[in-house]
């Protein structure tokens, strides 16, 4: 067959293809759609026809077979979201139906892990895991680890990032010392393998020991081994207040000197006297991103984060176990120094002075006990109204009489507007998927609305009502940038030859309706979310389907 045959050939054998993919039905074929693609672009009207998982075609497909067909006029279509810091992949293990506090609010994706990780694990942290929660863990290895979510199946796609703070506590444990350098090797040997395994980076909690206890030399040396397999470096920086400018610096050393890029999880300046620190914040990671330093930035959309009470005492006092100091409170003298101490002192993270030295800033989130279960939702000014008394005297009635969390204002919306007028700047949620079920009958546990509710949050007050930014800008903060971020170059947009995790959605009707009085409820307004082309909500309803992926960094 000659050259020019032997076109004709192919010529007629490709068009024999291209007709017969033309009619063979869709899987799903959803019609008439507002396409809001990702990137930032303008919407426009068109179907998108999904086969095997892909989307395969984007056009005027409505006259074309599909096995189902959803009628998405009026409604925008955007890639599924992608939540920046998601807490645990655990419960996704343990209760599948966790996922729906994710997927209610169009997250498909969502990235796992800060200090701590699921692996590595040893016989230590297993038997600590067992102590403290009475999990029994079966692993050791993210590659085992991966396998047993693949076995049980799950409802969305997870990636995970091996911590820090984990590898330093099977080699060091939580004293806080440096590592020897064998024992610097065997850390960055934990972080190699996690990575091979499939770990999209290295990530830091250093607010909390036993993170905290890490120099930035030892953090380079470990962000050094993930950038070889082509990683990301993840934090929950050391200080997120009055500090935060040194926080950023060194995130920005650590990328720099280990060349890799940076991710500063819940950029937040918080406390009154901090908040002008955010414009400074932002303009630092400018100027870094301008000098060539990849850094990039998420936020959650709420004025409250989430602590333990006990946090308003500083941790010095609870150097010789939280029990012995505890016991003390029931001295007048002993409140009488601590309140003096928390209203006149700085040198430490004090959230009383972050709250503006205002008990009524301070809402109670869970307060254990069940004796004591009715004080949720109600501000520690409000509690001592309540009884009687001053609130110093309620703040340490509570602090003494057990576990409480508690959730202050300690930001202003001037910052999260700021942040999120900013380009680099994703969406959180900053928790791990909760069922509301069983997590209402338990009052230990303390939960966030940002849960349930943080990107339904963004599309409905910081683009319908306040107008902030506009939809197609907040939609790419949930998609294209995080996929780039995480290297999920197959997701995040709606583009031919894309993995099919859609969300399809009424701009005008979706709402979070979580409060911190009721943070167990889910959001609205998310008609149906497709997770590698199989719906999981339909028609606002759960589908039971589970076809979420474990996504393994490709190296």
């Amino acid at each position: 067959m000659d050259r020019y045959a032997r076109f004709l050939f192919l010529l007629c054998l490709f068009s024999v293809c291209e007709s017969s993919a033309q009619t063979k039905p869709f899987d799903v074929l959803i019609k008439n759609g507002h396409i809001v693609d990702g990137t930032g672009n303008p919407w426009y009207v068109a179907d998108v026809g999904i086969r095997d998982g892909v989307i395969v075609e984007i056009g005027t497909l409505t006259e074309r077979a599909a096995a189902r067909a959803i009628d998405a006029r009026n409604l925008t279509v955007a890639p599924g979201f992608i939540d920046m810091m998601g807490g645990s992949s655990l419960p996704l293990l343990l209760d599948p139906a966790s996922a729906e506090s994710k997927l209610r609010q169009g997250i498909t994706t969502m990235l796992v892990g800060e200090g701590e990780s699921l692996a590595p694990q040893n016989e230590s942290t297993i038997k600590e895991a067992l102590d403290r929660s009475g999990l029994r863990i079966t692993w050791r290895t993210y590659a085992q680890y991966f396998r047993l979510l693949e076995e049980k199946r799950i409802a969305m796609n997870v990636v995970h990032n091996v911590g820090a703070a984990q590898v330093r506590r099977i080699v060091i444990g939580d004293e806080d010392r440096a590592p020897m350098p064998a024992q610097l090797a065997q850390m960055k040997e934990l972080v190699a393998q996690a990575m091979k395994d499939g770990a999209v980076g290295l990530s830091t909690a250093l607010i909390y020991p036993p993170g905290t206890y890490a120099k930035t030399e030892e953090i380079i040396e470990l962000a050094k081994v993930a950038a070889q397999y082509g990683g990301v470096y993840f934090s929950h920086m050391r200080n997120e207040s009055s500090q935060v400018l040194d926080a950023i610096r060194e995130t920005i050393r650590i990328a720099e000197e280990a060349h890799i890029p940076a991710h500063i999880y819940h950029l937040k300046a918080a406390g009154q006297e901090n908040w002008p620190l955010m414009t400074q914040a932002l303009k630092l990671i400018e100027e870094a991103r301008d000098r060539g330093i990849d850094v990039t930035a998420d936020i959650y959309p709420y004025l409250r984060n989430g602590i333990g009470l006990r946090s308003f005492i500083h941790p010095r006092h609870y150097a010789a176990g939280a029990q012995p100091f505890l016991r003390t409170l029931s001295s007048p003298e002993v409140r009488k120094a601590l309140r003096e101490e928390i209203e006149t002192t700085s040198d430490w993270e004090n959230w009383y002075r972050h709250v503006g030295k205002n008990w009524d800033n301070v809402l109670i989130s869970s307060a254990g006990p069940r004796s004591q279960a009715n004080l949720t939702g109600l501000s520690i000014q409000e509690v001592a109204a309540k009884g009687g008394v001053d609130p110093w005297t309620t703040f340490f009635d509570l602090v003494q009489g057990g576990e409480v969390f508690v959730s202050p204002k300690s930001m202003n919306e001037e910052q999260k507007q700021k942040a999120l007028r900013t380009s680099f700047v994703a969406i959180d949620t900053d928790a791990a998927p909760i069922n509301p079920t069983t997590a209402a009958a338990n009052l230990a546990e303390s939960y966030h609305p940002r849960a349930f509710g943080a990107f339904a949050r963004v599309l409905a007050k910081y683009v319908r009502e306040d107008k902030v930014i506009g939809l197609e800008d907040a939609i790419r903060k949930m998609s294209t940038l995080p996929a780039n971020r995480l290297k999920l170059y197959d997701r995040g947009r709606i583009s031919l030859g894309m993995m099919a995790d859609l969300v399809v959605f009424d701009p005008s009707r979706v709402q979070d309706t979580a409060t911190f009085t009721k943070p167990l409820s889910y959001s609205v307004g998310f008609d149906y979310v497709l997770v590698n082309g199989q719906l999981v909500i339909d028609g606002g309803r759960s589908t039971g389907n589970l076809p979420g992926a474990v996504i393994r960094l490709r190296q």
